[in-house]
């Protein structure tokens, strides 16, 4: 038998010094996913390496869109898989089978911030649909495998804005247009509109979907999950008074990922809870980072998916929601990033019914303090964004869903 001298391999390197763009490298592998094509996502080798055919077109589709890769022959491609499966080493080859269906909620008025997730997917030229409140009643969740969640607010407070905004035209138009919104959907209130929609994604996760969210769709969320019929909104919020013992009434028991939390009374007061720890952070700048947590390749493939990187240290960014009190993550809750210095928690992931969850605190991975108003990133400007990485995991991971295997 002749040696094979050809090159049968593409490998995408995921490392530092291999990659010049790691986020379009996401949209690589989405693409040749969408074209029915199988990819080896080798979890742990050089930052989480993408292994592809080789084919002309990859190759060209490689150089359009400025993504480093090398040229593999099939002994080469053979010695990496053998020292991946390797007991020894901590690394995995998953491998991805098709491309996810990706949603992202957010209302139809863009509304004056930007969302990472749409920027980001948006850079990495993989595609996706937005759905809002009506499309999520209609059951519209069930054409995806994927749903993201924009800056949203499931308790019908308009995001605490009211004690800054209360008096900007965005903000009283925001409102009106969420209670002509309710009215047309026929609820009496913004907030019971927005528990109806809560409870629709939370049965899309529990029957097998993929739930992403950020910043304040991640605590807004739980909190409307564990105040179901119970008035927890003050009169300027919805017309009435709230349960003055409203506290005593929530249940933890309904939440994804939070517990034993203390809702913030004050309406003036820009803060859901006591879960986000923006407020209770002494930490600057120049030292704020998270590190992300090692799991078990072989045994652990879902959170190391969710974990690859170039770096274990990611650059800390705030939001309205910018980081998990610790002690108030239920236990069977997987703390994936952490800020060591006040053990906050960033970066989390669970299991619910026969989907998934990830929470992932803060506004932006590559604009420390975003304010309403803010000049937009350039993703230009941060092709290898570590930060912006782990959003682009939890879309691929999706596309390795285990087959449920034969007893």
């Amino acid at each position: 038998m002749g040696l094979k001298t050809y090159a049968s391999y593409i490998l995408i390197p995921m490392d530092s010094e291999g990659q010049k763009n790691h986020l379009k490298a996401y949209g690589l592998t989405y693409w040749i996913l969408s074209k029915e094509q199988k990819v080896k996502w080798l979890l742990n080798y050089r930052g989480g390496s993408f292994l592809l055919p080789d084919t002309e077109a990859i190759q060209r589709e490689c150089q359009i869109r400025g993504i480093s890769f090398e040229i593999l022959s099939d002994a080469k491609t053979e010695s990496i898989l053998e020292e991946i499966s390797s007991p020894s080493q901590n690394m995995e080859a998953v491998v991805l089978e098709k491309a996810p269906k990706v949603a992202v909620y957010t209302p139809k008025g863009k509304l004056p911030w930007d969302d990472a997730v749409t920027m980001v997917l948006q850079y990495a030229e993989i595609p996706y649909e937005t759905i809002y409140d009506e499309e999520v009643l209609n059951d519209g969740l069930l054409m995806f495998d994927w749903l993201h969640l924009h800056h949203e607010d499931f308790t019908g407070q308009y995001g605490k804005f009211y004690g800054a905004y209360k008096a900007a035209s965005w903000y009283i138009e925001e409102k009106k247009e969420a209670e002509a919104l309710a009215e047309k959907l026929g609820f009496n209130k913004v907030s019971d509109e927005k528990l109806a929609v809560a409870l629709k994604i939370r049965d899309y996760v529990i029957g097998g979907g993929f739930m992403f969210a950020m910043c304040s769709a991640t605590d807004s969320f739980d909190i409307a999950l564990a105040a179901e019929g119970i008035d927890i909104c003050e009169p300027m919020f919805d017309g009435d008074a709230s349960d003055p013992a409203y506290q005593n009434k929530i249940d933890y028991s309904r939440t994804f990922a939070f517990t034993d939390f203390t809702l913030e009374r004050n309406p003036n007061v820009y803060e859901f809870s006591s879960i986000d720890m923006t407020r209770k952070r002494v930490i600057h700048k120049s030292t704020d980072y998270f590190s992300l947590m090692e799991f078990s390749a072989k045994w652990d493939p879902i959170p190391t998916m969710l974990c690859q990187n170039h770096t274990v240290l990611v650059k800390g960014f705030m939001g309205q929601t910018t980081s998990f009190t610790r002690d108030e993550i239920k236990s069977n809750v997987l703390v994936m990033g952490e800020t060591k210095s006040n053990g906050e928690a960033k970066y989390i992931h669970g299991i619910k019914g026969k989907g998934f969850f990830t929470f992932y605190g803060g506004h932006d991975p590559e604009d420390y303090q975003h304010r309403v108003g803010d000049a937009k990133t350039e993703l230009d400007l941060h092709p290898n964004s570590p930060g912006y990485r782990l959003i682009l995991n939890n879309i691929l991971f999706p596309a390795a869903r285990k087959k449920k295997q034969k007893t």
